[in-house]
């Protein structure tokens, strides 16, 4: 399409989650129920880390790390969600849906390679516990972390140019709850051929690393798990490792479904819905799967809870 013949789109409508004039209050109060339970939990979690000198591990550094990634990611996309349930006018300024999409990438690149980290530190914990607090000292966690930093900005400054350098002037609407880089290219009467191939790497540079990280880290872990002769060795190596594979099931198995599955099969509802499940559910499910399935955490937790008993 000609570009000189439209005019260029300063602001998008997003469509939400449902065209269902009825639904919106009822998925107002659950949707702000979940955001209530994700800001108390990772908000709790990152709080009980820090004052539990017990948790001072880095295990639990990057746990609290995890906690806060969930916490932006989250807060940048359900207020947003909770307000277009409510709003008349469902719209968003260009320069608004830039910085989302530019943070919840960040956030979102963030808690991938986070997760990766996380197995390794599992790695060097299981498989050389005798090296482990010299491999995993307190600046290699500060370096570890500033890079999985750098790399989320890096890539989130990559591809935000890269969908708001095209032109939209066929559409302003988003079939979407935010701003999302596929709904997006929909909209975009622009070579979009460069943006894609920009996408596709970067899906597949921070996924593919991640999920090798994981899955190496994860066969070291279990051969040194099969070489524990005693049951309770061996569940008790295990156990330390639950959480985080429960993590990594949720996150990378929808990240997998959202931009791998088919694009003959894809339809934007299902996408909507997978999009929730990412976006509002992962991170208020993170700290109830960290604090149910560890026992530290929930000594901790018991601790608090006898010193406020005490203190009342």
């Amino acid at each position: 399409m000609e570009e000189g013949n439209h005019s260029e789109a300063t602001e998008f409508i997003l469509s939400g989650l449902t065209d269902r004039l009825e639904l919106h209050v009822p998925l107002f109060t659950l949707f702000l129920l979940i955001y209530v339970i994700t800001l108390m939990g990772n908000g709790g979690m990152i709080l009980l880390i820090t004052i539990d000198s017990r948790l001072h591990t880095p295990m639990y550094f990057f746990l609290r790390i995890l906690s806060f990634s969930d916490l932006c990611y989250s807060s940048v996309i359900v207020p947003e969600m909770l307000q277009i349930f409510l709003a008349e006018r469902k719209s968003i300024s260009r320069t608004a849906c830039a910085v989302q999409m530019y943070i919840f990438v960040h956030c979102v690149d963030m808690e991938c390679f986070l997760l990766a980290v996380m197995a390794y530190d599992r790695y060097v914990a299981i498989c050389n516990p005798l090296l482990y607090t010299v491999v995993m000292s307190r600046q290699r966690c500060n370096q570890l972390v500033a890079g999985v930093c750098t790399v989320g900005l890096v890539d989130a400054m990559i591809l935000t140019y890269y969908i708001f350098r095209l032109s939209f002037c066929s559409s302003n609407i988003i079939h979407h709850f935010y701003c999302d880089s596929l709904p997006l290219l929909v909209l975009s009467c622009s070579d979009t051929r460069t943006t894609v191939i920009a996408l596709i790497a970067s899906m597949c540079y921070t996924v593919v690393i991640s999920l090798v990280t994981i899955l190496l880290s994860y066969i070291c872990i279990l051969y040194a798990i099969l070489q524990i002769r005693s049951a309770e060795g061996r569940y008790k190596a295990f156990s330390t490792c639950a959480s985080h594979l429960c993590a990594v099931g949720m996150f990378h198995g929808t990240q997998l479904f959202i931009y791998f599955h088919p694009s003959s099969s894809y339809s934007i509802d299902v996408d909507k819905i997978a999009s929730v499940f990412y976006t509002a559910m992962i991170p208020m499910l993170n700290p109830l799967v960290y604090s149910l399935r560890n026992r530290e955490v929930k000594d901790a937790l018991r601790k608090v809870r006898n010193k406020l008993l005490i203190k009342s």
